[in-house]
C-alpha cells in the first residue's frame, strides 16, 4: 500500500521519517511514504493518477486549500477550515480530512492549554495561509477570544477573520507592517506563528519582555529566530515539530484504519525524529 506527502517545496518534510517508522512500529512491511514535489497546477492530474494502490496523502503547502475543489467530501474540520491536510482513498472516493486543528489542539494541551483554558484570554494569529485558518478553529475549540489576525496581506487576513466570527471569536485584522502596534501584538497571552520558514525572522525586534507563549508552526530550521528570541526574553516556546508529530500520528490511525495506539505512535514518531530538531 502506498502513501505520500505532497507539497511545493517537499524535499525538507520529515513526514517520511515519521510515517515510515509507524509503519514499522506497526508491523505494516509491505507499506510505502514517500515525498512527492506537487505544485497547485499540478493536483488535480497526480490525483488522477493515483489507484486502488493508493491509501492516502499529507497534504502540505501550497496544496491544503487547492485540494478542497478536488475531493468527493470533507470532514466538518477541514470545512470549518475551510483547508484539508489529509486525502484517503476509499472506494474510489478522495475523502478530505484536517488534522492540523486536532494537532494544534493536542500540543497545546501537552503545555497546559486544555479545550476551555482560553476563555476570554487574547492571543494572535501571526499570517493568514491554511495553516492559519487550522490555528483559528483550534483557538476557537480552546476557548480563546478576542484574537488578533496579523498578516501582510489585509484581504487575506479578512478571511481568516471570517472563519473565526463565525465560530463566535472577535477578531481584530492587523498588519506585519505595523511594527508600533506589533509589539502589542505579540504581548498576548498566547502567540501561534503560521509564517514560513524565515518570513518571522524580521519580526524578532518587535518582541520585548514577554510572559505568554509561542506556538512556532515551522519545525525546520529549528530553532527559529523568533522562537530564539520569545525565550531568551522569558516565553515559554511550543515547537512546530510537536504540531507535526500529533498531526502525523492522526494521519497514520486515518490511513490505517488502526486503532488503539495514540500514545504509541506519539512516542514511536518522536523518537524518530532527527535530535536537531527536538526541542
Amino acid at each position: 500500500m502506498r502513501a505520500a506527502v505532497l507539497g511545493s517545496p517537499v524535499a525538507h518534510s520529515l513526514s517520511p521519517v515519521l510515517h515510515r517508522a509507524a509503519y514499522d512500529y506497526l508491523g505494516l512491511a509491505d507499506w510505502r511514504y514517500d515525498a512527492i514535489e506537487c505544485d497547485s497546477d499540478g493536483l488535480a492530474a497526480l490525483l488522477g493518477t493515483m489507484g486502488s494502490g493508493w491509501t492516502g496523502l499529507s497534504l502540505t503547502m501550497p496544496l491544503k486549500r487547492t485540494v478542497l475543489s478536488l475531493v468527493d467530501s470533507i470532514d466538518p474540520t477541514a470545512r470549518l477550515a475551510s483547508a484539508a491536510n489529509t486525502v484517503l482513498f476509499r472506494g474510489g472516493r478522495r475523502l478530505g480530512f484536517n488534522t492540523d486543528v486536532p494537532g494544534m489542539v493536542a500540543a497545546l494541551g501537552e503545555h497546559g492549554v486544555a479545550p476551555g483554558a482560553g476563555a476570554g484570554t487574547s492571543a494572535t494569529i501571526l499570517g493568514s495561509g491554511a495553516t492559519a485558518t487550522s490555528a483559528m478553529v483550534a483557538l476557537a475549540e480552546l476557548g480563546f477570544g478576542p484574537v488578533t489576525v496579523v498578516a501582510r496581506r489585509p484581504d487575506a487576513a479578512r478571511s481568516v477573520a471570517r472563519i473565526g466570527e463565525g465560530l463566535g471569536v472577535q477578531v481584530k485584522v492587523a498588519s506585519l507592517t505595523d511594527r508600533a502596534g506589533l509589539s502589542a501584538d505579540l504581548a498576548a497571552p498566547l502567540v501561534v506563528s503560521t509564517l514560513p520558514s524565515g518570513v518571522a525572522d524580521d519580526l524578532v525586534g518587535a518582541v520585548r519582555d514577554v510572559a505568554g507563549a509561542l506556538f512556532d508552526v515551522v519545525y525546520e530550521p529549528w530553532p527559529t529566530a523568533l522562537a530564539d528570541r520569545w525565550a531568551d526574553a522569558g516565553g515559554t516556546v511550543v515547537p512546530g515539530l510537536d504540531l507535526l508529530v500529533h498531526q502525523a500520528v492522526a494521519q497514520v490511525l486515518l490511513m490505517t484504519g488502526w486503532a488503539g495506539a495514540e500514545n504509541e505512535l506519539l512516542a514511536v514518531m518522536r523518537a524518530a525524529s532527527p535530535a536537531a530538531l527536538k526541542p
